[in-house]
């Protein structure tokens, strides 16, 4: 169920900024700081833990690809909550 909590926050991440043209013409400013925020969050910040995902998902039998777009979707909730199912932990998978 934690995991389950963990990975809804950057859905409703996404969600928020698909609200884009309606929070546009809100009229409210911050509001509109509040999705730009988001924005960098979820592009910028996600986009930068993929080259630290595909580390940790070497050798687990996932494809690069399939790697990069979970972590772009849910970014270190995907990746850490995969590595703490498994016997070796994060830090053992990076040696």
């Amino acid at each position: 169920m934690k995991v389950v909590a963990l990975r809804s926050i950057p859905i409703a991440g996404w969600l928020f900024l698909l609200a884009g043209p309606a929070i546009r013409h809100s009229g409210r400013r911050w509001l509109r700081a509040l999705w730009w925020i988001d924005a960098m969050l979820s592009i910028g910040v996600h986009a930068a833990q993929i080259p630290v995902a595909l580390r940790a998902a070497r050798g687990s039998g996932r494809s690069r690809l399939y790697t990069a777009v979970m972590t772009q979707l849910f970014g270190l909730t995907w990746w850490r909550t995969e590595t703490a199912g498994s016997t070796a932990s994060f830090e053992e998978k990076q040696r």
